[in-house]
């Protein structure tokens, strides 16, 4: 019984001596409740919704009145009003808003006439999860609009809206493959790279580095290209079967795989650099397993790969604005779905480079280059 409690002593000693596990094991769970409480709020808020009123006119009116109904209450969208029709179409294919509303200007009269009366509404249908609220949600605004007017026993119909899917449709479950590639370059960057320099730390056997005449610039610098690699290989493998199993087509071919392929290289570098920064000191394999599960929660999650980064609270919002993923996402989504170009998603790339080397700066001023 003596060796027993003596075994328990023991072990309970060294987890007490480890002082980053302890901490990590008290506030793991919190923010996991935190970022994944505020990632998926159930209701989608504050999505960019255009509207552009041609009409100006009472029906038109009473079916603004009822999305700002919606905006007011349910806050599911934040209406933006343009007078410029192109602009609006123009910003939801660039991704400014989810929707455009476009309310010809004989809505009123032809309601009024009791004719057919139409307004379009432009949906960025990429994102399915909004399109498909925002989608209910007008065509409540609009058949209510004469409620007023209409007896109960009338038969309503004489305005609708016309939907107009700016993509080709897109279901929910390719709609995962962005989310699917970035996880699979987080899971590459915690298996190559610095991990390996943890594991080699930890057997004792990076005394090899330390011991040659090699910079602290060319040690970081060469297991983050070893790195890239090999979470590269595995990527570009993902994304295939990824596409394979999904039936996404590659529209645009030769082109459009050179910019998927730009996409993971950079956001590989990106985040094996960052894994630099804040494991790079690391000097046990556990402490690289325990963070890894920590650090997908937190830049998994927030990227915008399953629920729409609009509706995220600001502070949520603001930490997806230095959030490497959020912006891989968004530009494997453009390529993928959007047939969009280099030029198209030129800032996020530059996002992705910017980052990497400001963590490749601090990754190598922070190495210890002594045993």
């Amino acid at each position: 019984m003596i060796k027993l409690f003596a075994v328990i002593e023991r072990d309970i000693k060294k987890f007490r001596r480890n002082p980053v596990v302890v901490m990590m094991s008290l506030l793991m769970p919190i923010v996991y409740l935190i970022i994944l409480g505020n990632s998926f709020q159930g209701k989608l808020k504050d999505l960019p919704f255009a509207v552009v009123d041609n009409d100006s006119g009472v029906y038109s009116g009473r079916l603004i009145d009822n999305l700002r109904a919606v905006e007011a209450g349910a806050k599911t969208f934040s209406l933006i009003f343009l007078t410029d029709q192109k602009a609006a179409v123009d910003g939801v294919r660039d991704g400014i808003y989810k929707a455009a509303l476009i309310i010809p200007p004989d809505y009123t009269k032809r309601v009024k006439l009791k004719k057919q009366a139409e307004a379009g509404l432009f949906l960025d249908n990429t994102d399915t999860v909004s399109a498909a609220n925002i989608r209910a949600l007008v065509k409540s605004a609009t058949g209510s609009i004469r409620e007023e007017y209409v007896p109960i026993r009338e038969k309503p119909g004489d305005s609708y809206i016309r939907e107009i899917d700016l993509y080709s449709m897109v279901d929910y479950y390719q709609t995962l493959v962005p989310g699917v590639v970035i996880m699979s370059i987080f899971l590459g960057t915690m298996t190559a790279g610095v991990f390996n320099l943890v594991m080699d730390r930890f057997l004792g056997i990076d005394e090899s580095y330390l011991l040659s005449p090699l910079s602290k610039t060319e040690i970081v610098s060469g297991l983050v290209i070893s790195g890239l690699i090999i979470t590269t290989i595995i990527a570009v493998f993902v994304f295939i079967a990824s596409m394979l199993i999904t039936g996404i087509p590659l529209t645009s071919g030769i082109e459009q795989g050179f910019s998927i392929f730009i996409i993971i290289v950079l956001t590989t570098l990106a985040l094996l650099s960052l894994m630099f920064v804040i494991l790079g000191r690391a000097g046990h394999p556990r402490i690289v397993g325990i963070f890894s599960g920590f650090l997908n929660v937190i830049f998994f999650f927030p990227s915008g790969a399953i629920y729409p980064i609009e509706s995220f609270p600001g502070w949520l919002r603001a930490f997806a604005k230095i959030n490497p993923e959020a912006y891989a996402v968004h530009a494997l989504k453009s390529v993928l779905f959007k047939g969009a170009g280099l030029g198209v998603i030129l800032s996020d790339l530059i996002f992705l480079i910017i980052f990497t080397n400001v963590m490749m700066v601090i990754a190598i001023l922070t190495f210890k280059r002594n045993m």
